[in-house]
């Protein structure tokens, strides 16, 4: 507060506060392979509300439906049937989603560096295929990277965006990295679609000023960059103390979604997904199954599954926790 500028008082600019814009594109460029310019990213509350501002511009544009993912977010569905488009769905394979969608579809929605829920990277050629749909057509991709930062096998997967910032919208987000009440996401938009989105947005910055100045500052100072390796350990630790436990107690138990992120997916033996929940509960457990989240529409249905995320437990409670799990999957 002490060394922000007077006019960082007043309604500001829609886009968001210059500082963190100008942090932001300098850290996505560096940790995500984000190309992308401060002119050009766009501060919101929220992956939600960034998909919100987009809907409106798509139904600006008279686009007519969004292509999701097969499994995915209730929530995202639901922002964009509020602005009139329709969801279709992807279809998915044992490689995860196929991103190329049917003829006739504007725009698509994918969480290319680890599906949610499934747990899936988005492989190589399959970004090249998505990438050429939107160029041949004229069509859309917006990239939600909400936990791209914590890859833990591998060298970190680069945003899709690096490879087509004129057709890629690219969603970033605090929530995983710090805490979702701090309602602070990002958007880097293509230059043709940056002023659309600023007045869809509105003519004031509805992001709280401290948060961004405060974010800003976190980043150049270094020590973002260090707090999301220190928190990269802790859940690679939390992760790899889930898989031991399942060798030893569940060994029936396959685990996918390793390789990235704060959740993975845990098979079930078919028709006892809900009984796994219910005993769950029971427990104080809060885990979800894996049809929760299966598109209405998807023709593709997927074994009984348990998804757990591992990031939300204290250090104090994360070992009753993974006993009270293993206890119900043994």
């Amino acid at each position: 507060m002490a060394a922000a500028p007077d006019d960082a008082f007043g309604y500001g600019d829609p886009r968001g506060r210059p500082e963190l814009r100008a942090a932001l594109a300098d850290h996505l460029a560096r940790a995500r392979g984000v190309y992308t310019s401060p002119e050009h990213i766009l501060i919101c509350a929220g992956i939600s509300h960034g998909l919100q501002i987009l809907s409106k511009v798509l139904a600006g544009r008279e686009a007519r439906n969004v292509a999701v993912e097969s499994y995915g977010p209730d929530r995202h569905r639901g922002l964009l049937a509020a602005a009139g488009l329709e969801a279709l769905s992807l279809p998915l394979d044992t490689h995860g989603t196929y991103p190329v969608p049917p003829d006739g579809t504007d725009t698509v929605l994918l969480t290319p560096a680890h599906q949610f829920p499934v747990g899936t990277t988005l492989q190589r050629d399959r970004r090249t295929a998505v990438v050429d749909w939107a160029r041949r057509t004229g069509g859309l991709v917006l990239e939600d990277d909400y936990d791209g930062e914590f890859r833990f096998d591998h060298q970190s997967v680069g945003a899709l965006q690096g490879l087509a910032p004129d057709c890629v919208v690219y969603l970033g987000t605090a929530s995983q990295t710090l805490a979702p009440g701090l309602r602070l996401a990002w958007m880097a938009l293509p230059p043709t679609l940056a002023e659309e989105a600023v007045a869809a947005k509105g003519q004031t910055d509805s992001s709280e000023v401290l948060s961004q100045l405060a974010m800003a500052e976190f980043i150049t100072s270094g020590a973002y960059s260090r707090h999301v390796r220190a928190a990269r350990r802790r859940y690679r630790d939390r992760r790899d103390s889930l898989v031991t436990a399942l060798a030893q107690h569940a060994p029936k138990v396959r685990v996918t979604g390793t390789a990235a992120g704060l959740h993975t997916v845990l098979s079930l033996p078919l028709g006892t997904e809900q009984r796994v929940l219910q005993s769950a509960t029971r427990q104080g457990l809060k885990v979800a199954g894996l049809s929760r989240y299966r598109h209405a529409r998807s023709l593709h249905v997927m074994a009984d599954a348990l998804v757990v995320g591992y990031g939300g437990p204290s250090d104090a409670v994360w070992p009753q926790a993974l006993s009270a799990l293993m206890r119900i999957l043994s």
